[in-house]
């Protein structure tokens, strides 16, 4: 996503948790012909995003910010009853109250027209089996993108949702094998999920020609889920 918006021609900052891998992506889009940079952020700290905010805030108005931060931990794994609270605080407050959290200190920073993307999942719309604290958070981060629509809209702001589905990359290696095979025979598109599947979706979003949309949640998943 970092990349596509480079290649669309904006300044692209990377706020993530981890430095060595936040200076890694930032060095790579620069050398690809990007404008970007790297911000230290934990979206789980208010005093963090604030200096994310504060970063932003130096380098002019911000256009357009995509939520992507979240855990995804226990896919597949223990009951709703079984999950431990400390688990489930833990994924609530990065998935669910970090996009909040960001989101409010960069609104005021926001340009109009502005945009807000939210990274969702369609695990909240299909209503995925022993997942529960992570379908919650998910359904959570749909839920605050329509009352956001609601409250920017007419302040020149759209706030969508992507809702991808199981997608091959880093952070789905520990899923188990039946989950990946349940997509697999229940997706229209047969296919496995890359993530440039979901990469024009949020340029579009992001983008000018999508202006009228907003409150809406668009589950890119080949077809796992329609509405």
């Amino acid at each position: 996503m970092a990349r596509r918006a480079g290649a669309d021609g904006f300044r692209v900052v990377v706020a993530e948790l981890d430095p060595e891998r936040g200076e890694r992506a930032a060095a790579e889009l620069r050398a690809e012909g990007a404008d970007a940079l790297f911000v230290h952020c934990d979206v789980a700290d208010p005093a963090s995003v604030e200096s994310l905010a504060a970063a932003v805030a130096a380098l002019g108005p911000l256009y357009g910010l995509v939520n992507n931060a979240a855990l995804a931990n226990g896919v597949g794994g223990k009951e709703f009853q079984d999950i431990d609270v400390e688990v489930w605080d833990r994924l609530m407050t990065v998935n669910a109250r970090g996009p909040w959290l960001v989101s409010k200190a960069l609104y005021p920073h926001l340009a109009s027209p502005g945009r807000i993307v939210n990274i969702a999942s369609d695990a909240a719309l299909y209503g995925s089996p022993r997942l529960a604290h992570y379908i919650a958070s998910k359904g959570a981060v749909i839920a605050l993108t329509r009352a956001m629509a609601r409250e920017l809209g007419d302040r020149g702001v759209t706030v969508n949702a992507v809702a991808p589905g199981l997608t091959e990359c880093e952070a789905t290696e520990t899923v188990p094998a039946e989950r990946h095979d349940l997509y697999r025979m229940n997706r229209a598109v047969s296919r496995a999920q890359r993530p440039d599947d979901i990469t024009g979706t949020v340029s579009f979003l992001l983008g000018e020609e999508s202006r009228y949309l907003t409150g809406q949640v668009i589950a890119v998943n080949g077809g796992f889920t329609m509405n």
